[in-house]
């Protein structure tokens, strides 16, 4: 729900986040991202992966990475003067690329290392550039200064989970960093939801490991359900999110659907009393 032009934006940050690779982590941050900007909100994906795939897939070619996610960490550069434009209206990114891998070693004596993409995220906006409705920070599938970095910044982290054999097994030690990270360096940090990906309606292990999902986290997780789909695993390499590169396939609709229940989620948080 984006806000009326005359109160405030009330920015939602949110790490897309899950140790374990290969779940589809980047996907959802680009797809969901750009079905949250069709849908009427002003978007801002962090690309804080060392190999800056969701750049690549939200058609940021590196030549033109001039300002990266590493300015704004080691150096201090602003959100607003980071964020560049993709081609979905209301989509915003701000790229990264291979510099991400040396930010442990070059900020190791650094102030406030754990918190330099909160301070970034907290100064946006202030000379009047374009705020956010909602920020997905994309995270490496490993627990370093990065990962720290989004949850420490973060409101909630949503989680991607492939419906596959070993999905809960990742999902118990994310849990622990989530708990960890609580205690040390955001209290309020919250899970925002979790996603099934990759579903293949024709398995009965993906049916299996939604029911036990669903069993174990109830209403955390999310109606909408990412199946396995060929034109969303064609989209990255032609620099479009799937709902550019084929909005009718079953990829784009549901990541259509999750951003709807995203909004009706928030919008539900927002009325609670506090």
């Amino acid at each position: 729900m984006s806000p009326d032009s005359t109160s405030p934006r009330q920015t939602r940050v949110l790490a897309v986040s899950n140790q374990k690779g290969g779940v589809g982590k980047t996907t959802t941050a680009i797809n969901l991202g750009t079905a949250l900007a069709a849908i009427g909100e002003k978007v801002l994906i962090v690309d804080m992966d060392p190999q800056g795939n969701a750049s690549t897939g939200l058609g940021v070619p590196r030549e033109t990475r001039r300002i990266t996610i590493y300015d704004v960490i080691v150096d201090g550069r602003s959100v607003d003067e980071s964020a560049v434009e993709t081609t979905v209206p209301g989509l915003h990114i701000i790229p990264a690329d291979s510099d991400m891998s040396g930010v442990e070693i070059e900020l190791s004596q650094a102030d406030r290392r754990s918190y330099r993409l909160r301070d970034a995220l907290q100064g946006q906006g202030r000379d009047g550039h374009t705020r956010y409705d909602y920020v997905l920070i994309d995270c490496p599938p490993s627990l370093n200064l990065l990962t720290l970095n989004a949850m420490s910044a973060a409101d909630a982290v949503l989680v991607p989970l492939q419906c596959e054999f070993f999905a809960l097994e990742g999902l118990t030690q994310l849990m622990k960093t989530i708990e960890m990270v609580r205690q040390s360096l955001n209290p309020a940090l919250e899970i925002q939801g979790l996603v099934l990906t990759m579903y293949d309606r024709r398995s009965t292990l993906s049916g299996q490991v939604a029911a036990d999902v669903r069993a174990h986290f109830g209403d955390k997780v999310y109606d909408a359900v990412i199946p396995r789909n060929v034109r969303v695993a064609e989209a990255p390499s032609f620099g479009k999110p799937a709902l550019i590169y084929d909005l009718k396939c079953a990829g784009s609709q549901a990541y259509l659907k999750l951003a709807r229940e995203v909004v009706a989620r928030e919008r539900q948080r927002r009325l609670q009393p506090a």
